[in-house]
């Protein structure tokens, strides 16, 4: 439900407009260096505030309230909280009668009967993602230096530039989604078991737990589909498992082979478009036209590149441990 991982283990809770939200995570080797300023560039990169995000700016400091002394980890549950202290709840009133298209506002009040947290999307809300970067810059740490997680915006609306995709969202006064790329050099061959604990399995798993991801592919991806066999294959050139070109993606039979891992994932345009939209009308039962306030992203994927790293980071720490690639005393 709200966890995930079998040894590193991440359990997020909150909602956006609550007291706060946090991060709980298990399974963390003891003697890791860890303090709260470790966390603030990735954090920092998430934030909203810059051209094409919300206008929503939180502190978003870590607090760290277990599994952390004298600034080392423990072993036992790391637990951080980030507030929320800018707020403005008004601005949802509204949509207790008009459920945005696109949005969880609908399905979260026939799921819970109504007694969910709907303000600014309460536990569906991207705020949450700031657990996941929390998480990332742990495994990151387990990960060591050998091994780097980077991802980046590779498009925009449709645009290959992202500033000029921006630039149209703009001045089209509405959302647009976009594409990110994330790479992992230096894995060892081996990570991953067949089927259903594949890496592309666990990976995908931990990408669509990002609010707003709809689609991801590794390596060639669906290019692959109109590919031949012989076009497709990555020949095989040393004892290492390097291979010329990297159609798998560094993972062939769910297991990566050594070469760089390479997935992208396709994000939607957010939900709240300043638009006006036509939706059904809870207390009048009609389908009527509104328009969403509040502050929203006008381009969500702007900040989803940290956000991918770190989930990515989360599975690949727990395969690693799995694997016992790692120590549980760091």
């Amino acid at each position: 439900m709200n966890g995930f991982g079998r040894i590193f283990r991440v359990n997020v809770f909150g909602e956006s407009h609550g007291a706060s939200v946090g991060v709980n995570i298990d399974g963390v080797p003891a003697g890791i260096p860890l303090q709260q300023e470790d966390f603030l560039p990735d954090l920092e990169r998430r934030k909203g505030g810059a051209r094409g995000t919300t206008p929503r700016k939180e502190e978003d400091l870590p607090f760290i309230k277990s599994g952390v002394f004298n600034d080392r980890t423990t072993g036992a549950p790391i637990t951080i909280l980030f507030e929320n202290n800018n707020t403005r709840s008004a601005d949802y009133e509204k949509l207790r009668e008009f459920p945005r298209p696109g949005h969880a506002d609908f399905v979260a009040t026939q799921k819970f009967g109504g007694f969910e947290d709907y303000r600014g999307g309460g536990h569906f809300s991207g705020r949450l993602t700031l657990n996941l970067v929390a998480a990332g810059v742990i495994a990151k740490k387990i990960l060591g230096s050998n091994i780097t997680v980077t991802a980046a915006l590779k498009e925009v609306g449709g645009y290959a530039d992202p500033e000029e995709g921006l630039e149209a969202a703009i001045a089209a006064k509405d959302s647009v989604g976009g594409i990110v790329e994330c790479v992992v050099d230096g894995l060892p061959i081996g990570l991953g078991e067949p089927f259903f604990d594949s890496v592309e399995s666990c990976i995908a798993h931990a990408a669509f737990s990002i609010p707003a991801i709809k689609g991801i592919e590794f390596g060639a991806g669906f290019a692959a589909a109109r590919m031949k066999g012989l076009e497709h294959n990555d020949p095989i050139l040393d004892a290492t498992g390097k291979t010329a070109t990297n159609h798998a993606g560094g993972i062939v039979g769910g297991i990566t082979n050594g070469n760089p891992l390479v997935f992208r994932v396709a994000v939607k345009p957010t939900s709240s478009t300043p638009k006006e939209q036509h939706t059904l009308n809870i207390k009048s039962g009609e389908v009527e036209t509104f328009s969403v306030k509040g502050r929203h992203d006008l381009c969500i994927a702007l900040r989803v590149p940290v956000v991918l790293e770190s989930v990515t980071a989360m599975v690949l720490a727990d395969l690693m441990l799995l694997e016992q690639r790692v120590k549980r005393i760091f």
